[in-house]
């Protein structure tokens, strides 16, 4: 897509704000807990980016934890980046916890994340009540985020990959997606993080470095409400 292309190498040095934000949401949990709306015990898989494991979305899950939900990592070591291979894999993550607690699963996705999250809820809707993803790439998949190079360097043909993505969305979303989105990203092109194809997707903008989507207290705050919310867009 001509008007879409990686954020700026300088926005890179933006990212340093998660130190920050990272403070922030520790210094402000009383108060985030305070007015965030409380779960009931209902299931939530977090799923993390490309690169990370569970412990980088650790902060996150402990504060859904302490609202009431019943949360999980995938469980899977770090994520690797092979879609194909790990789509199948957070299913059967995902099937797992509803068998064990007898109810569709929200699934919370960051950056890469996020899109397996919704590829997901694609191909087992009957086992997810909604999504939200947190600076997911679902436009072009490495294309227009910083990692392009490296996967370039790594003789990934990027045209292709952004071609395979469309092709998955010829099976529409049946479910709801909450995105979340920040315009001063400096990993993935915001505009990526916009799906302008599924009628079933809210967007939501918010001011966060793309490290600080699973830490920053208006995030934490954020998810919170959008997981108490009725299931429609």
């Amino acid at each position: 897509m001509a008007d879409l292309h990686p954020p700026h190498r300088l926005m890179l040095l933006l990212e340093g704000r998660v130190a920050f934000e990272y403070a922030a949401s520790w210094a402000s949990l009383p108060l985030l807990r305070a007015r965030a709306p409380r779960g009931h015990g209902e299931p939530v898989l977090v799923v993390p980016g490309f690169g990370s494991d569970d412990s980088y979305t650790n902060r996150l899950r402990s504060f859904l934890s302490s609202l009431g939900y019943r949360v999980r990592g995938w469980g899977l070591g770090r994520n690797h980046g092979r879609v194909h291979a790990l789509i199948p894999l957070v299913v059967e993550r995902t099937a797992e916890l509803a068998a064990d607690t007898g109810s569709k699963v929200v699934l919370v996705g960051w950056s890469l994340g996020g899109y397996l999250a919704r590829e997901v809820a694609r191909e087992r809707p009957d086992l997810v009540r909604r999504v939200i993803t947190l600076g997911a790439p679902v436009v072009g998949g490495p294309k227009y985020t910083a990692s392009a190079p490296m996967y370039r360097k790594r003789g990934y043909d990027l045209d292709e990959i952004e071609a395979s993505v469309a092709r998955r969305e010829v099976k529409p979303l049946e479910v709801p997606v909450a995105a979340v989105f920040s315009r001063s990203d400096g990993v993935v092109a915001w505009q990526a993080c916009v799906d302008h194809l599924n009628p079933r997707v809210a967007h939501h903008e918010v001011l966060s470095s793309h490290l600080g989507l699973v830490c920053s207290p208006v995030v934490l705050l954020l998810v919170a409400r959008l997981l108490s919310a009725e299931d429609d867009v």
